[in-house]
């Protein structure tokens, strides 16, 4: 007969979250994903790993839009540089062209992308607008 009767209840535990699981990102079935434990121990860091998240997933979409273009063979005219008579078209496709790009080439490009991290999407900005729409048309500001 002791077969047949109920288990004890459990009191069930209480787990406080200092994430609310309401903001955009929590979804089910998942909830909210937190596998490290971050929340629980650097609440405070949470909005800023958010941010930087968003960021990067940004600057890695469009580091996907200029592979695709240039595996595309949309290239620009011209000299990639002049001195080391080195065309944009003779930059092969794929991963491999970039170990063909000069220093000085390699160099712009890490300052450009140091100004964007520093000035145009900076780190203080949690909440992810940065003031500019599709395709750079700066967004109407309005009242």
């Amino acid at each position: 007969a002791a077969a047949f009767v109920a288990p004890a209840a459990t009191k069930a535990s209480v787990v406080v979250k200092s994430v609310d699981e309401s903001i955009i990102g929590v979804q089910p079935p998942a909830g909210f994903f937190d596998p490290l434990g971050y929340c629980d121990s650097e609440p405070e860091s949470f909005l800023r790993r958010r941010a930087v998240e968003r960021k990067h997933g940004r600057v890695s979409m469009m580091a996907m839009v200029g592979l695709l273009v240039h595996n595309a063979d949309i290239e620009f005219p011209g000299y990639l540089s002049k001195s080391a008579n080195l065309k944009f078209s003779d930059i092969p496709n794929g991963l491999y062209g970039i170990t063909k790009v000069p220093a000085a080439g390699i160099l712009q490009i890490v300052a450009f992308f140091g100004l964007v991290e520093l000035f145009w999407w900076p780190a203080a900005n949690y909440s992810g607008d940065y003031g500019w729409g599709f395709f750079c048309a700066q967004k109407e500001r309005g009242g």
